[in-house]
């Protein structure tokens, strides 16, 4: 028998940062994203023996150890020790031999929410191997603690919600207090977005983590330019909402493009030269506009091209080395199973 479940990644389209502490906690957040048929996946598996075995296949990372109630935090498969550590000491497993794998359909830090999707389905594994009485919202929240505070690791909070919730989400977060709101979008203004909205792997990771936290401290030493700029990429995702529940998608670019412009005022190194030079050939090519997904920095980037401007588009792109990434937009968030 094994406990098997998926989460899906997303894309941010508007509000990015805006959920991350303390500008969340002062002035309130609001993020507006979309799941995509992206996912990370996690598996346990019981044995006979062997102690507990963890594996990120993706990673080609592998480590063993006898079973144990809490497991060192080394900076080596650290996301699934953490997840492991807390249901441990929250709720006990009494399986003392098994195997935790995973799999992520993208690398890490490329800007999908890589991380805190990984740490949903790892979290719905064991929800399912322990029937625990959890709910969207409770899991979302679990996970973003064992992220935030258990391992310490610095990001907002919208990722874990995404990955939990699925589908197109107007959210809102105010300190530790966050709503959900899906949207309902009509199908054919869904299948347009996904025609003309390309996800382009810029073939680079980053460590979001620098981003962030000079984020977070321009807004501790009230740094005016990055919290107006933050209140502005507030009230971007408002404008995004509206345009995607009427259906007026080609003011999509124009509003991806004002938000690209204040995302680049919170915090140095969310753009570099190659990210510049890759957003305006797409924009010369036809995209009217576009950002880079999650903290910055490199990673996956989204461009709007409407009309048929997306073949130019992705012939231009393709001269720099990325990679164009298919993809569908997804309903279904967190789901778990088990597999006889």
């Amino acid at each position: 028998m094994i406990y098997r479940s998926k989460a899906p990644l997303r894309i941010g389209l508007a509000g990015g940062g805006t959920d991350v502490s303390p500008y969340s906690d002062e002035f309130g957040g609001a993020i507006l994203n979309a799941t995509l048929s992206l996912n990370a996946y996690a598996s346990i598996e019981p044995m006979q023996e062997g102690g507990i075995v963890l594996e990120a296949l993706d990673r080609k990372e592998k480590q063993g150890f006898e079973w144990k109630s809490e497991l060192p935090i080394n900076g080596t498969l650290d996301l699934l020790k953490g997840v492991y550590n807390r249901i441990q000491k929250d709720y006990g497993i009494t399986q003392k031999n098994f195997k935790l794998s995973t799999y992520v359909d993208a690398p890490a830090g490329s800007g999908l929410g890589t991380s805190s999707t990984l740490v949903v389905a790892i979290l719905g594994a064991f929800v399912e191997m322990l029937k625990l009485p959890l709910g969207d919202y409770d899991i979302a929240h679990y996970a973003y603690e064992i992220e935030r505070n258990d391992l310490q690791l610095a990001g907002g909070k919208q990722d874990q919600y995404a990955a939990t919730f699925g589908g197109v989400n107007f959210m809102e977060f105010f300190g530790d207090r966050v709503i959900v709101n899906p949207l309902r979008i009509r199908q054919e203004y869904i299948n347009e977005l996904e025609n003309n909205l390309l996800l382009y792997f810029t073939a680079t990771s980053r460590e979001s983590a620098t981003i962030i936290k000079e984020q977070q401290k321009n807004v501790t030493q009230k740094n005016e330019s990055s919290i107006e700029a933050m209140h502005q990429l507030k009230e971007q995702a408002k404008m995004m909402k509206e345009v995607l529940l009427r259906g007026k998608l080609n003011e999509i670019g124009h509003i991806l493009d004002f938000g690209f412009e204040q995302k680049r005022k919170m915090a140095h190194n969310i753009s570099n030269e190659a990210i510049e030079n890759i957003y305006e050939a797409a924009k010369k090519s036809g995209a009217t506009g576009g950002k880079i997904s999650g903290a910055g920095g490199g990673g996956f980037m989204i461009f709007y091209c409407p009309g048929n401007t997306r073949y130019q588009v992705m012939e231009t792109l393709n001269n720099f080395g990325g990679v164009i990434k298919p993809y569908q937009f997804t309903q279904n968030g967190l789901t778990t199973w088990i597999s006889q």
